[in-house]
């Protein structure tokens, strides 16, 4: 009898049990911060052997920088990846911010965006962290201003638009838009960030 079915099976009984480790581990990274992110407490959490855990994650390093990497990929996953099937441009623009706006509400996390929370978090804590927790911001900011440049380069945007301090603006929006949901609720949020938005573009268009 052939082993790779056995093999296949157990990879993906693996990869099921990191996946259920992970999500239960962003949520707690959202609400309580990575450095509450240990092999005891997801243990804990999941219900699984820390011996189990630690064949996953030899570290917690190792964890925390998993964990980063799941928020990342959940963040491109809602918010660029539909945003990429609209048409280069304005729209697509659009379509980045509205995505980007309260993403981590419409994905349940209970403490907000975890990629956001670590940038306070390791903010004055020099570290692999705090590097990759750079990493990844400094990434977000590179694609806004491609998606910028982009909207220039169609013409809707004038040609004197800077595309970082564009993006700058965009993401200043977007986290008055996180704290506006907390005070005011997701309605006033939508409006505000909407009108704030209209009238960021309309400033730069030619």
């Amino acid at each position: 009898m052939s082993s790779a079915p056995i093999a296949k099976a157990t990879t993906a009984k693996g990869e099921e049990t990191r996946a259920q480790i992970l999500a239960a581990a962003v949520e707690q990274a959202s609400a309580c911060g990575f450095e509450s992110l240990t092999i005891g407490s997801l243990a804990e959490k999941t219900g699984l052997s820390k011996s189990g855990l630690f064949a996953h994650f030899g570290s917690k390093l190792d964890l925390q920088i998993a964990v980063l990497d799941e928020s990342a990929r959940r963040f491109t996953e809602a918010v660029f990846l539909p945003a990429m099937k609209v048409p280069r441009g304005l729209r697509r623009l659009r379509a980045l911010f509205e995505n980007m706006s309260g993403w981590a509400q419409r994905a349940s996390l209970p403490g907000g965006c975890p990629i956001d929370a670590a940038m306070r978090e390791y903010q004055y804590q020099p570290g692999p962290m705090r590097d990759a927790v750079l990493e990844r911001q400094n990434l977000l900011d590179r694609e806004l201003a491609k998606a910028v440049q982009l909207a220039i380069d169609t013409g809707e945007l004038a040609p004197g638009t800077d595309p970082r301090q564009l993006a700058f603006d965009l993401l200043a929006i977007s986290l008055a838009f996180n704290r506006t949901e907390i005070l005011h609720g997701a309605d006033e949020a939508k409006r505000r960030a909407s009108v704030a938005f209209e009238r960021l573009i309309s400033h730069h268009t030619p």
